[in-house]
């Protein structure tokens, strides 16, 4: 199709096909409108330490997107995912500590490998989160109250684990040099955080869209029944989506005590919102069997640029609050509205 055609089909739309496309694309339009507000109001917003900023702090919050995605294309949601990445920061920091470090959760434990605690803290994950999918898979709880329900008791335990440690309930630090330049070194100029949100990015892709788990979790988010009927084994996807999600969370709470340079029993409260949010603004619906690797990264790279941006230009966080939770309220009543429309 030649160029002049493109744009004779792009302005003979009707008034109908306008108001249907602008809806559609209300929330990239809202959001992009407001990176355009911070962009005017800061004009040393654009610039490269700022990009390397913000590509920096999506990479993490990238991969715990890609875990609690997967959940939303089931048509659930995970509300322990903060926890859990908590739980994980908390077991890799207090493994990861320097020998000579005053305060050492553990004192008289030799330096570990760094795969170690990384395993550890994804098995830790990983268990968890197979149990809230079991739960949803077994007992048809609903995703909400099921991972609710976990949320509260990975806190309690975890809560329980750190005030373990030689010192007591105090925030676990001095990190082992080998661990914090695994995590926020670069390699050949590029942050690491970056490579590795790059390399998960390939390795989802590549699950949901070239695998037998991929069109199993697809078709189940879709249609239960249908897949069920189909042959597709309903629990044992659930699970594997589940699983799947408990290994982005450990490998995000390993990455991200690492990153902040510290962890406690705090430590990833509310990245289930940002999270959340992310995916459905990237197109990740509530309704089931829709959603696609780049709209994740574009949901984060959205709510990091905002974020950031607010954090930029000096916005108090009550107010960012407020704008977070407008965005996320317009973004899930669009969908349910093109929803609707569809059914």
């Amino acid at each position: 199709m030649s160029s002049e055609n493109i744009v004779k089909r792009f302005f003979s739309k009707s008034t109908e096909e306008w108001k249907e496309l602008l809806i559609n694309n209300a929330i990239y339009i809202v959001v992009a409108a407001i990176i355009l507000f911070i962009v005017i109001r800061e004009p040393s917003f654009v610039s490269v330490p700022v990009f390397r900023n913000i590509l920096t702090q999506s990479s993490v919050r990238l991969i715990l997107a890609y875990g609690v995605a997967g959940i939303i294309i089931l048509q659930g949601t995970d509300l322990s995912l903060g926890r859990l990445v908590g739980f994980a920061a908390v077991v890799s920091g207090s493994l990861l500590q320097r020998a000579d470090y005053a305060n050492r959760f553990y004192p008289d434990m030799q330096a570990l490998p760094l795969f170690v605690p990384l395993i550890i803290a994804m098995l830790v994950t990983i268990v968890l989160s197979a149990v809230n999918g079991w739960v949803v898979a077994q007992f048809k709880i609903h995703p909400f109250l099921a991972t609710m329900g976990m949320m509260i008791t990975a806190y309690g335990i975890l809560s329980i684990y750190f005030a373990s440690g030689a010192p007591g309930p105090q925030p676990i630090g001095g990190f082992d040099n080998r661990y914090t330049d695994f995590v926020i070194g670069t390699t050949l100029g590029i942050p690491n955080l970056v490579i590795y949100a790059a390399i998960t990015s390939v390795i989802i892709w590549f699950l949901w869209n070239k695998t037998t788990f991929g069109k199993n979790m697809y078709a189940v988010g879709g249609n239960p029944e249908a897949a069920k009927v189909s042959g597709v084994n309903v629990m044992i996807t659930t699970v594997l989506v589940y699983v799947l999600a408990g290994a982005l969370y450990g490998i995000g709470g390993f990455l991200e005590a690492a990153r902040i340079g510290s962890a406690n029993n705090g430590t990833g409260f509310g990245y289930e919102l940002d999270a959340i949010a992310a995916c459905v603004v990237g197109g990740i619906s509530f309704s089931g069997g829709i959603g696609k690797v780049s709209g994740a990264i574009v949901g984060v790279l959205m709510f990091t640029i905002i974020s950031y941006g607010m954090t930029f230009m000096g916005l108090d966080m009550y107010y960012q609050y407020i704008i977070k939770g407008i965005i996320i309220v317009a973004a899930v009543s669009l969908d349910t509205k093109k929803y609707l429309k569809k059914s």
